[in-house]
């Protein structure tokens, strides 16, 4: 059966103490639970492994896409470094209530510590709310014995750098980088595949059952990058029915399209899987002579590595996130 066709997969929503509505009343998610956090988009983290949504392999798991499949899936690089396991979890976040402070080991220390990869990411805001912010990085350079006496006082925000954010923002984490999603923002996250996350404040706020959600203190505190940067906010050009880049790391590279008519895409350099994030308007992808694919605002979706040549048509103004490992 042939994969030479955009995919799609069935959203894997995630209930959180801080999740919100607007999975469900903006992006279109559907779930009776109210407080959805997370949509995991793209996902082969154990026991949440994506399922197709649509066409002649609907109904089977990434998992299994990658053991028929193999490079012509994922790209013969990508598969040779990765395996059997998708390299990338895509997501888009709710925060209602503030996340955690947190922060994400290396690599060398998640494969130490927890047989994982690190877990290096970028946001993408898409909708924040009045005085909606992150936390991002610390305002000035810091040390253990700093940050502990801060933690200890429950006055972590003194020295760590908060930036109001808007519709359009990018910010990239790198791993050891302290983060935490504030209030009111919706955004869309592109990650490592790990789940490995060092929790340091949560608010003192408690679960459901009344109980205080764990801390990773003593793990935390050899993850941290304490050195200060000048601009967190990451810059970026956007030029119509352009590729502009935003990132460009090692695990991944991240691109936005804004696009009015019609573009062809021609992926023949890449050996790659390429994802597309819908994150203005909707937008058609032409992948041959009378077959079609649309993603709508808050949709994903993902281009095996054996299709090379397509295009992309939006009546009215739409923008696309496209990644890919290079």
């Amino acid at each position: 059966m042939s994969i030479n066709y955009p995919i799609k997969f069935k959203p894997i929503l995630k209930e959180t103490i801080w999740g919100g509505e607007k999975l469900m009343t903006v992006l279109n998610k559907h779930s009776d639970v109210k407080n959805i956090g997370e949509s995991w988009e793209i996902s082969s983290v154990d026991r949440n492994i994506s399922i197709v949504a649509n066409g002649k392999l609907k109904g089977e798991s990434l998992e299994n896409l990658l053991i028929i499949y193999r490079d012509a899936l994922v790209g013969k690089k990508v598969f040779n470094e990765f395996s059997y396991k998708f390299p990338l979890l895509i997501k888009y976040i709710d925060a209602k209530e503030a996340l955690s402070i947190q922060l994400h080991p290396n690599d060398k220390l998640a494969k130490e510590r927890h047989n994982s990869f690190g877990k290096t990411e970028i946001w993408y805001v898409m909708q924040a709310d009045e005085g909606g912010n992150l936390i991002v990085g610390f305002k000035e350079n810091s040390n253990k014995e700093e940050y502990l006496e801060h933690l200890k006082h429950k006055s972590l925000l003194e020295i760590l750098n908060v930036d109001k954010v808007q519709n359009g923002d990018v910010y990239f984490i790198p791993t050891g980088r302290v983060h935490a999603i504030g209030a009111g923002v919706m955004l869309a996250e592109i990650q490592q595949t790990s789940d490995v996350t060092y929790r340091i404040y949560d608010w003192d706020r408690k679960d459901t059952r009344g109980n205080y959600r764990k801390l990773h203190t003593e793990l935390a505190l050899d993850a941290i990058d304490y050195k200060a940067q000048e601009e967190y906010r990451t810059l970026y050009n956007k030029t119509l029915n352009k590729q502009s880049n935003i990132i460009d790391c090692q695990y991944f590279t991240t691109n936005i399209i804004p696009i009015k008519g019609k573009i062809e895409i021609d992926h023949s350099n890449k050996d790659s899987f390429v994802i597309y994030m819908c994150v203005k308007g909707e937008a058609t992808f032409h992948y041959s002579e009378d077959e079609v694919e649309t993603v709508s605002y808050g949709e994903t979706i993902l281009i095996p590595a054996i299709l090379k040549e397509f295009s992309i048509s939006s009546k009215n103004h739409s923008e696309l996130l496209e990644i890919y490992i290079n």
